[in-house]
């Protein structure tokens, strides 16, 4: 059968692209099913710790993964994956088509969280954003604020000040404790932005278009642009209906990336693992791949 795979990968962030590229060479038949090539590491604005670049663009770093991909013969399949069911083999169950598999490995990475505030939604593609690197350029000349204090929310702030004339960044904490010093050394440097700690984001105004924002601290900001960086949560809706094993509702995974479901590994930011980063989870979608080979090799005597 055409959609036959000895192994079908759910996600095309570094883990599932890093698990293709090893599955690749080990010569297991492989399809990617996934959105967007290189996953939320396209949205990054500068990548510099993933080893032998000194820095480099997140989507030149996705396109780079994808094309190594591509020379191995790899299918990328841009649908979306609506229902995996266990039977002899997997089905798996996208909004196009059909596919099935002996093994499969869920590497659906994480979504951004959202305010949750009244008019978010509203505001959205109008003032309100969740990517930088997406709308930075729409704000030339304008005011615009960041929420968050990870490393994601300080260089979203880096990148909207080679546009904007004033950036906002708001954080909830006295200080701040995630993101890398060297990205608050250079928020700090930084003469277009202006750091606003012990503050949150509790209203949106404006007309048609968002104009300011309300801080709980009763101060009112002119703002074009409101750039949402307050974390991630991951995507295991596909896990959880497979009673796959969940902590805190991350995937659970043992040291090879299985999982409690028997032919079912994951890898990447949707695992319980403790350092969310491009070089762990390349690893994972190496380390699931390997494994994978290894049991397929051993099924067929």
């Amino acid at each position: 059968m055409g959609n036959e795979y000895d192994l079908v990968i759910v996600g095309s962030g570094p883990a599932g692209l890093s698990a293709a590229v090893y599955a690749a060479r080990y010569k297991m038949k492989t399809l990617v099913l996934g959105m967007i090539p290189g996953g939320m590491v396209a949205e990054a604005y500068q990548i510099c710790n993933f080893i032998s670049y000194k820095k480099i663009k997140g989507f030149e770093f996705a396109m780079k993964m994808k094309e190594q991909v591509d020379d191995f013969g790899i299918e990328i399949n841009p649908s979306k994956v609506l229902e995996i069911k266990k039977k002899e083999l997997f089905e798996i169950i996208t909004n196009k088509e059909i596919f099935f598999s002996k093994k499969i490995i869920l590497a659906t990475g994480n979504e951004k969280r959202k305010l949750n505030i009244k008019n978010e939604e509203k505001y959205l593609g109008k003032g309100v954003s969740y990517c930088a690197i997406c709308d930075a350029a729409f704000f030339k000349d304008k005011i615009v604020s960041v929420i968050g204090g990870s490393d994601t929310a300080l260089t979203s702030a880096l990148l909207l000040s080679e546009f904007a004339k004033k950036v906002y960044l708001i954080y909830r904490q006295k200080e701040f404790f995630r993101a890398e010093p060297s990205w608050v050394e250079a928020v700090e440097k930084n003469n277009k932005i202006e750091i606003i700690f012990e503050s949150n984001v509790i209203e949106l105004i404006g007309e048609n278009f968002l104009e300011k924002i309300k801080l709980d601290n009763k101060k009112i900001l002119d703002s074009d642009g409101l750039f949402i960086e307050i974390g991630s949560i991951p995507s295991a809706e596909l896990a959880e209906k497979l009673t796959v094993e969940l902590e805190n509702g991350f995937i659970k995974t043992d040291k090879t990336q299985r999982t409690n479901i028997k032919g079912i590994f994951a890898a990447g930011d949707v695992t319980n693992n403790n350092l969310k980063q491009i070089i762990t989870a390349a690893a994972e979608g190496a380390i699931s791949a390997t494994q994978i080979y290894k049991e397929i090799k051993g099924e067929k005597k």
